[in-house]
């Protein structure tokens, strides 16, 4: 199961619905969509700023995700972007993973002999 936060703004249209409904109804609706895709919310919080609403979900993969960020954006009543959260451990096996890179206008060290 992966953990993903979607970060959503609405639309024009998005907000007639909104004001109609309220905000705990589009709980609801949302959560039930996670939950269809066997998923679970985490947090559902509506914000001021940029980012109208931010929900964390858990849902079983990538490709999972992708398909409820692109089901909700064809909708037209929100705008949505998907970050994929990792959790301190999985950056702990991140930093422990040897990457050969080398950046850009460095030369790679040469060996002596």
């Amino acid at each position: 199961m992966g953990k993903y936060m979607f970060h959503t703004t609405y639309t024009g249209k998005g907000l007639v619905g909104l004001l109609k409904e309220g905000g705990s109804q589009r709980r609801e609706a949302l959560t039930e969509t996670i939950e269809a895709m066997g998923g679970s919310v985490e947090g559902f919080y509506y914000a001021f700023g940029d980012t109208d609403l931010y929900v964390i979900a858990d849902l079983p993969d990538d490709a999972t995700a992708a398909a409820v960020s692109l089901t909700i954006a064809n909708a037209g009543a929100l705008d949505i972007k998907a970050t994929v959260l990792i959790t301190p451990e999985t950056v702990d096996e991140a930093v422990k993973k040897k990457v050969p890179y080398r950046a850009p206008g460095t030369r790679a060290a040469r060996s002596r002999k």
